[in-house]
């Protein structure tokens, strides 16, 4: 498991990069409050997708489309990955339901 630093560390990055790529849309279409652990995403089509850390178990928590996932950091593939293990990266997963919610794509 990644120490407190680590993970804040690697959280701050996942924010940045998120936010990053939220900016390069129009806000009608993809809008994003952010505040220290929480983004909270509205999309064109009314519907709200949530990303949280969860700093007791240092993952990352995404809500959306009716489902939830947890990912963890795996250090071999610098990479957060669905903890489940399903394969679903944060990123492509996001993407995916930004694109479902907003038509547009967004380029973590």
């Amino acid at each position: 498991m990644l120490d407190e630093q680590e993970f804040l560390t690697l959280a701050a990055d996942a924010w940045r990069r998120v936010l990053a790529a939220i900016d390069r849309l129009d806000p009608e279409d993809v809008d994003a409050d952010a505040r220290t652990d929480v983004v909270n995403i509205t999309l064109k089509d009314g519907s709200r997708l949530v990303l949280n850390t969860q700093r007791p178990v240092r993952q990352i928590w995404l809500a959306g489309g009716g489902r939830g996932w947890h990912f963890d950091w795996d250090a071999a593939t610098e990479r957060w990955l669905d903890a489940k293990g399903s394969g679903d990266e944060l990123y492509a997963t996001l993407a995916r339901l930004v694109k479902a919610g907003s038509g547009r794509d967004l380029v973590v």
